[in-house]
């Protein structure tokens, strides 16, 4: 953040400047804006990522007509494969 201008110094305005002065509203304080850094440039670049990322989807959604159901085939379980999954879910201390 800059500094806000000294009262010395802006008691020192050449002549062209009071008129100018005299239209600003009084008591303001007023400061350089602040350069923009690489951080809003990361924010203008992942801003671009996720636009092109909405696209693509939009873009593979059409390819499926816009159907979302997911079908999947899947096997039963056996009893051995449950039997399995049990000692791996139990904490035996």
């Amino acid at each position: 953040m800059s500094r806000p201008k000294s009262s010395r110094a802006a008691s020192k305005k050449p002549a062209g400047r009071a008129a100018a002065a005299a239209s600003r509203p009084a008591g303001g304080v007023f400061v350089q804006k602040p350069k923009s850094d690489i951080y809003v440039v990361l924010l203008g670049v992942s801003l671009g990522a996720i636009f092109i990322g909405c696209l693509l989807l939009l873009l593979k959604m059409n390819q499926y007509n816009w159907e979302t159901k997911a079908s999947m085939v899947t096997t039963p379980a056996g009893p051995a494969l449950l039997a399995a999954s049990d000692n791996f879910s139990t904490v035996r201390l």
